[in-house]
């Protein structure tokens, strides 16, 4: 068996700098796109696995994980462009991409606007506009209320990092991003840890750019319209994934996308939360195995 143990290395991004983790593997190009405030970290439970299908690479978008922002903003249409740029210098034949809310988003955004790109999309709990009337998590709204006030919400973000520290940010991360967090392995748990002391201790960019995300989401959920037409312009097959338990995507956001696109796969895990590569990486696997057996078998050669 190959070794799929992962690689970290600095990658050109049409002129730019990207940092990404290679997980190994050959034949068709996956690439995995992480969410808000995450990193490429976020899929190490599942990047050997994946492997065994294709060549694996994650990458950190701009402000995020280790790669600075090197005056680029940490935006949704900023980091489209990052992530079009890298596969643009970086995947010869059209990629699977497999994005995590946020990286979700970005990844249709991609599909969107440069089919000739994308092979196919998996799509774990996508960033998408909640239909009208849904009850949203009293926590998740109050979070991104806060965020949207420039004047307050560095200050409040660099006091909880201060009282939290490394160990509860991640803490808190996976309390918010999980059903049972327990169920994240520890070795996955402390990689995040270990991320996290260096962002707090080397990065002083890093609160500015979760921000400049965090608003950018908003605002480009508030534009249904042009979200409804760029679902409705994707061809690539898709795998769509959603926790029932989900407390930043509500569920029944990822059902009416379902409902949109009748021809996606669509797979709803009972008793799973925001992040479900973390939360339950072999059950992930499998579907995505399962789907590039089904619906998605012509997407290049396997492994």
């Amino acid at each position: 068996m190959a070794d799929h143990s992962p690689v970290s290395r600095l990658a050109d991004a049409g002129g730019s700098q990207v940092h990404v983790t290679e997980f190994g593997g050959s034949g068709r190009p996956i690439i995995l796109v992480h969410g808000l405030g995450g990193s490429a970290l976020n899929w190490l439970a599942v990047g050997s696995s994946l492997a065994r299908h294709g060549r694996v690479v994650a990458i950190d978008l701009a402000g995020f994980g280790r790669t600075a922002p090197g005056g680029r903003r940490s935006t949704v249409p900023a980091n489209h462009e990052l992530l079009h740029r890298f596969l643009e210098t970086n995947v010869a034949a059209p990629a699977l991409l497999i994005g995590n809310s946020m990286g979700g988003l970005i990844a249709m955004m991609e599909a969107s606007t440069a089919p000739e790109r994308v092979a196919g999309l998996v799509l774990a709990a996508p960033a998408q506009p909640a239909p009208r009337g849904t009850r949203v998590d009293r926590e998740v709204f109050a979070a991104f209320a806060l965020y949207s006030i420039p004047w307050l919400a560095g200050w409040y973000m660099h006091r909880r990092a201060e009282r939290l520290g490394p160990e509860g940010l991640v803490r808190e991360m996976l309390r918010l991003c999980c059903v049972d967090p327990a169920r994240v392995a520890p070795e996955v748990r402390q990689a995040h840890v270990a991320l996290a002391a260096e962002r707090m201790a080397r990065m002083p960019w890093a609160t500015a750019a979760f921000l400049d995300a965090a608003r950018s989401i908003l605002t480009e959920l508030r534009r249904r319209r042009g979200f409804e037409e760029m679902v409705g312009g994707i061809r690539a097959p898709t795998l769509l994934i959603q926790g029932t338990h989900d407390r930043l995507v509500p569920r029944a956001a990822s059902e009416t996308l379902a409902r949109r696109r009748p021809d996606w796969t669509f797979e709803l895990y009972e008793q799973v939360g925001h992040v479900p590569q973390l939360e339950t990486p072999q059950r992930f696997t499998d579907s995505v195995a399962r789907w590039l057996d089904g619906p998605g078998r012509g997407l290049g050669a396997r492994v």
